[in-house]
């Protein structure tokens, strides 16, 4: 099938590279020329474990091109996924704009031939409708009509039914989340839990549902004898809302064995102990379940943030959800007041930190807990250091004004006072510890993931501090 994405974000590239090498042939389109040029000669713009093997393999056979040219991706594609951006405005709502530029762009471009929009940007509940809407306003903006005439004095569906479904303006739009987790983002590709189509068109989902068949049937799976993948098929709204439930609800879970975990430092119990008792029970699950300084990244905070500004616009107060993002920003903290035990005095102290991305396996800052953690330490007198397998090498600088980012883990020890571990990076589970113990003016560590052996730690010299330990 021919299949064109709109934005080469992590979800649009990834996206748009899986389904070249499942055999679509893709166009990407991004509007970042300097971008575009990069991708294509192979390289990704972003760190993610497999994503650059399967996009040279696709450029190769001629299955996957890179463009600037909107016009020319929607004369291509059957398909045509709106993947951009929707970063979290200051109120929490999401920021739909490029949304919407590309929702109107896509309509002045419409060609002969029936095309399915699919929203796989995460986008406010009702935005199916709304993108809807601002396609046909660029097919009457193409065809020099002013839109207020267009819709006057018909009823509420006879636009949509009269513009979109004659001559050469026929379309659908689904909406298809997508669950993808950064650093495994293309083994999520190939192996998902589920695939969700919103919609009310039979003929845009079967259209969809073609599009997947290779990924249902398990033809790239990791387990190609598991069942195929379950399809959910719903409204519009439903679609939209299951994403944002989803990731909702999975925050809130860390919030809460977070929470467990600062209870349990104050009775004297294990978190890491507790968890697995809990995580044990089939109602509960072991994911999500670990303690440490709380969620951040590109998903949860925008996510969680966003559904609770649509229940206030809906005059609903979502206090479960409130609860779980002031528990994260507090978590946040934690690590700073585990060190004014242990260090008393921050001013003047050297602290380094393992890891700055939200999570391993991605160069991703956004939202990173590491971000406030340094913003404090900094504002108390200490003096920041960190070592991060990715941003050490790329050069990344983003909001690290603050910070000294050493070039390998011994560097980082040399003089600190105390080390966190901040990102659960494999590679931490075997540094130097005791070479690195034996560089630092006084050897504590900060477990802020509970990821390192406790006891090796110990043995190499260290004081061991865990969360909720």
């Amino acid at each position: 099938m021919r299949v064109c994405v709109i934005g080469t974000g992590y979800v649009g590239l990834v996206t748009g590279a899986s389904l070249a090498h499942i055999g679509h042939h893709v166009v990407c389109v991004d509007n970042n020329e300097a971008k575009v040029q990069l991708m294509k000669s192979g390289q990704s713009p972003i760190f993610e474990p497999g994503l650059s093997e399967i996009m040279q393999s696709a450029l190769q056979s001629q299955r996957l091109e890179f463009t600037t040219d909107l016009a020319a991706g929607v004369e291509h594609g059957q398909v045509l996924f709106i993947a951009v951006g929707t970063p979290a405005l200051p109120t929490g709502e999401s920021d739909t704009r490029y949304v919407e530029a590309v929702a109107r762009g896509i309509g002045s471009h419409l060609n002969g031939g029936y095309k399915v929009i699919v929203n796989k940007s995460t986008v406010p509940i009702g935005s199916g409708d709304w993108v809807r809407m601002l396609v046909l306003d660029g097919v009457a903006e193409r065809r020099g009509l002013a839109v207020e005439p267009v819709l006057a004095g018909m009823g509420s569906e006879e636009p949509i039914k009269t513009i979109a479904l004659t001559g050469d303006y026929d379309f659908d739009v689904i909406s298809n989340p997508e669950f993808l987790r950064e650093g495994s983002a293309v083994f999520d590709t190939f192996n998902p839990d589920r695939i969700v189509l919103g919609g009310n068109s039979p003929r845009a989902t079967a259209l969809m549902q073609e599009l997947y068949a290779p990924i249902v049937e398990r033809q790239f799976a990791a387990d190609k004898s598991q069942p195929p993948v379950p399809v959910v098929v719903t409204d519009l709204s439903s679609a939209e809302m299951i994403k944002y439930a989803a990731n909702a609800f999975l925050a809130t879970k860390i919030s809460f064995i977070n929470e467990v975990a600062n209870i349990c430092d104050r009775v004297g119990a294990d978190v890491t102990q507790v968890a697995k008792g809990i995580g044990l029970d089939s109602r509960i699950g072991s994911k999500f379940l670990q303690a440490g300084l709380g969620w951040g990244g590109s998903c949860f905070p925008k996510d969680v943030s966003a559904l609770i500004h649509t229940a206030d616009d809906y005059g609903y107060e979502a206090q479960l959800l409130k609860a779980a993002v002031s528990v994260n920003q507090r978590q946040k903290l934690i690590v700073v007041e585990k060190l004014q035990q242990v260090l008393k005095i921050l001013k003047g102290k050297t602290v380094g930190l393992l890891g700055l991305t939200f999570k391993p396996d991605t160069d991703d800052l956004r939202d990173a807990p590491a971000l406030s953690l340094i913003e404090n330490l900094t504002r108390l007198g200490a003096k920041v250091k960190a070592y991060d397998p990715i941003i050490s090498q790329t050069g990344m600088r983003h909001g690290l004004s603050d910070v000294i980012v050493e070039t390998d883990a011994e560097r980082l020890a040399d003089g600190c006072d105390a080390l966190v571990l901040v990102t659960e990076w494999q590679q931490f589970l075997n540094l130097e510890y005791i070479k690195m113990a034996q560089l630092m003016h006084t050897p504590i560590l900060i477990d802020g993931r509970n990821f390192l052996n406790q006891s090796i730690l110990e043995e190499a010299g260290f004081r061991y501090v865990g969360i909720g330990r």
